[in-house]
């Protein structure tokens, strides 16, 4: 299939215009941009012409030059000597992508830091780069369609605090053989490291066997089980017709022995005869038992706010450690790039409507790759429904107020626009005004685009407001004294209600978090929980 891939863009490269192309590793629109300096991350990768690959890495040199938030990077190291080197050694590099490849001019890589060449027997070896706490599995995000060049990075630094694990990223501007190709971000990638998953590898037999897992709905290009549940459509009714395809990512499929494989089958086949039992909702038998409720919720409203065309059904990422460690499934955020309004398709460019109920259209549209019917069910049980509306009245008055979200906005735009790395990027690949697949809006500079994303996502979070019930002036569970958080001091009050020091009458809150018509030790209790996220 991955060849198939590589053929079809071949063929669409040899009929474009540009001067890009496979065998000098698709040089930029415009190869003669300059950089001098520039506030970002300067990151030299060397092949020496070598074509690089889609699925067999080849040995290349980097060297990332950053000098720390806030300083300056320089260009020409000659005459700025001294600047700090954050890595520099030998890395295993690939393409990496679907549509993402195939459809943008501009190509994202995959890469593997080593101790030495491949020819020469390199081995992994973890690092630090950038920040980012060390480990040997890297991308290098291109984003292209995506003229904001934030909507991955937005998703991720909005969810972040939420959920279990969600990857980090930071942008730099990229030379391949000294040919300067744009921003990229170099991102962690979604894998079992410690600082990532954190998964332990699977043994073959008791705990150890539990986990850990990484499993992905995506394409049936590299499947390695087949769901025995079709999609549903948004009455409920089963699509026949199509089909949800699991790929395991961690450990290799290649890797797993016979009885790692029986075993996640059988976790995946548990977790969906649960949730396609009629006693779905029981707490003790249905789908709880296998899964995270709230890490389906983070991620659900995460897809729901960005109102992502490929969310649920295209690298939709879970895992499972091991049951010792709370091996319930958990999801993972990852590609956000036609998201937040960036789809001309699948009512992608819509402020209105769920992604999650949106299989009717793709059904529609012939597309292979439907919405797990997981999401039908969750959405039908009050329970699931209760803790995605109290989730999404704690996430808006956090980090996805309209202030925050409007402020992260900005922070990035001015990262990428202070020094002029945008500009750059915008003069080796120019195509403000013209359309990019699949782009919805096309903005004449970066500004339009900026302020097109800041509109859609208001309009998205008033409708979403509307439609799960959040009222910005009410109080959050559990904030007793009405200054907008839950904290100890919401704690201190209840304790001082229990003990006659003070009247609940005197505070806006009730602190009967259970209504139970008195309040004791489960309140306190509740209030922790919430404070905990729990």
């Amino acid at each position: 299939m991955r060849r198939l891939l590589l053929l079809a863009t071949l063929v669409l490269a040899a009929a474009s215009a540009q001067a890009n192309s496979w065998w000098d590793n698709f040089k930029p629109t415009n190869p003669n941009v300059q950089l001098t300096q520039t506030n970002l991350p300067i990151v030299w990768i060397n092949v020496d012409g070598t074509m690089i690959d889609t699925e067999e890495r080849i040995t290349a040199r980097m060297k990332i030059i950053h000098n720390g938030n806030g300083q300056l990077n320089y260009a020409d190291t000659i005459a700025h000597p001294g600047q700090k080197v954050d890595y520099e050694g030998y890395i295993a590099l690939r393409y990496r992508g679907n549509s993402s490849f195939s459809a943008s001019d501009k190509k994202p890589y995959s890469f593997r830091t080593l101790n030495a060449p491949l020819e020469d027997g390199g081995t992994k070896v973890k690092v630090k780069i950038l920040g980012m706490p060390k480990d040997n599995n890297w991308a290098i995000l291109a984003p292209f369609s995506d003229k904001s060049m934030m909507r991955d990075m937005l998703a991720f630094e909005l969810s972040r605090p939420w959920m279990d694990y969600t990857p980090d990223g930071r942008y730099c501007e990229l030379f391949l053989d000294g040919t300067y190709y744009g921003v990229f971000i170099i991102t962690e990638v979604v894998s079992k490291g410690k600082n990532r998953c954190n998964l332990d590898d699977p043994g073959d037999a008791g705990d150890a066997l539990t986990g850990g897992y990484l499993v992905e709905v995506d394409r049936n290009d590299e499947v390695t089980h087949r769901s025995k549940y079709h999609p549903v459509n948004s009455q409920g009714k089963t699509l026949f017709s199509r089909y949800i395809y699991f790929q395991y990512k961690e450990p290799d499929y290649e890797d797993m022995t016979t009885d790692q494989i029986n075993y996640i089958n059988g976790a995946v086949d548990a977790m969906e005869d649960a949730l396609a039992s009629n006693n779905f909702m029981n707490p003790e038998t249905g789908y709880r038992k296998y899964l995270d409720p709230l890490s389906f919720v983070d991620y659900q409203i995460s897809q729901e706010l960005g109102h992502n065309v490929d969310g649920y059904r295209l690298s939709a990422k879970m895992f499972k450690r091991r049951d010792s460690q709370d091996g319930h499934f958990k999801m993972v955020l990852w590609d956000y790039n036609l998201a937040y309004g960036n789809a001309d398709y699948y009512n992608g460019w819509y402020t209105t409507g769920w992604v999650w109920d949106n299989n009717d259209v793709l059904n529609a549209n012939y597309d292979q790759q439907e919405v797990p019917f997981w999401w039908y069910k969750l959405n039908q049980d009050p329970y699931y429904v209760d803790m995605l509306h109290d989730r999404w009245a704690q996430c808006r008055r956090a980090n996805f107020s309209n202030d925050r979200i409007m402020a992260t906005v900005d922070s990035i735009a001015t990262l990428l626009t202070v020094q002029g790395a945008e500009a750059r990027n915008s003069k080796a690949w120019p195509k403000w005004g013209q359309y990019v697949w699949p782009n919805y809006y096309i903005a004449q500079n970066y500004t339009e685009e900026i302020n097109f994303l800041k509109q859609w996502l208001n309009d998205r979070l008033t409708w979403m407001d509307e439609q799960w019930g959040f009222d910005p002036n009410a109080l959050l569970p559990g904030d007793i004294n009405g200054d907008g958080k839950v904290d100890v001091s919401d704690v201190n009050i209840i304790i001082n209600i229990m003990l006659g020091k003070a009247s609940a009458d005197n505070y806006p809150g009730n602190p009967d978090l259970n209504d139970d018509t008195k309040v004791d030790v489960t309140d306190v209790n509740a209030v922790i929980n919430i404070m905990l996220g729990k």
